[in-house]
């Protein structure tokens, strides 16, 4: 059986991130990828320069056109840039009953610039959220979404808690902002897991929460448990960004051609 990975998000030209950062780590993940665009940025290592929203008449039919025909086994959501595109999004993957979808709440790029509306977040909070198995937040966006002050894990495990209530099944929290350890921590309602890593003195970190997300999503197609889901995406990411590609003058993308080990 082919197992089919859909991914909603925005176009990075750079080649790091959003859709394209996707479809590398399906590929990486022995998956068959499929894209909804959403936005089109002109975008490289040091910035995004501009944004183009694609009319959500067209999204709409990005997602009718491949789900009506092929399906997925599981979606994730990354750039969604306004309201109008997130209440099509929602509308479809309620319509397709899509069976596993991961929610990256992108709002700001690696570079500062801001990748949600404001007018838009309330939309995501309403529409998306309740549809999510699994929602990753950093830390600012974690922040934004429950007005917490972050800095440290217990101030993590009261924002999973916070964002949990507003319907996903499971929150993964990334803590890669704080200093120390770079510890992600889930929670499913009933139980905080940590995953800890290595903090890495790395400069070419581009995409890493789309490709995070991507692999997780990855995983759960695959019919692997959620918690097992993000143990291999973890593991898989760390290495990405050891191996990250210095291509640029600022942040260049992670490698999303390092082995997956499933172990």
């Amino acid at each position: 059986m082919t197992v089919i990975v859909l991914t909603i998000a925005g176009s990075d030209s750079g080649g790091g991130a959003g859709i394209q950062a996707d479809l590398k780590t399906a590929a990486a993940f022995g998956v068959y990828g499929m894209s909804v665009i959403t936005s089109v940025t002109a975008q490289n290592t040091v910035g995004v320069q501009g944004i183009h929203d694609l009319p959500p008449e067209f999204v709409a039919l990005q997602l009718d056109s491949v789900l009506s025909d092929i399906g997925a086994h599981a979606a994730k959501t990354g750039m969604l840039s306004n309201r109008e595109i997130i209440r099509v999004v929602a509308d479809r993957l309620r319509r397709y009953a899509v069976p596993h979808l991961v929610v990256d709440p992108v709002m700001v790029a690696k570079s500062g610039d801001p990748l949600l509306r404001e007018d838009a977040q309330q939309a995501l909070v309403e529409e998306i959220l309740p549809l999510a198995e699994v929602v990753t937040p950093n830390i600012p966006e974690a922040e934004v979404l429950t007005g917490l002050k972050i800095r440290t894990l217990d101030e993590m495990k009261e924002a999973a808690r916070r964002i949990h209530e507003l319907g996903p099944k499971n929150v993964l929290i990334k803590g890669g902002h704080l200093p120390g350890e770079a510890i992600d921590v889930l929670w499913d309602g009933q139980v905080f897991r940590e995953y800890p890593a290595p903090r890495l003195d790395r400069k070419h970190t581009h995409g890493t929460g789309c490709t995070y997300s991507a692999a997780i999503a990855s995983c759960l197609a695959r019919g692997l448990p959620v918690p097992r889901a993000v143990a291999v995406a973890k593991k898989y990411l760390t290495r990405a960004i050891a191996e990250g590609l210095a291509i640029g003058s600022g942040h260049g993308p992670v490698n999303h051609l390092v082995p997956v080990d499933w172990s």
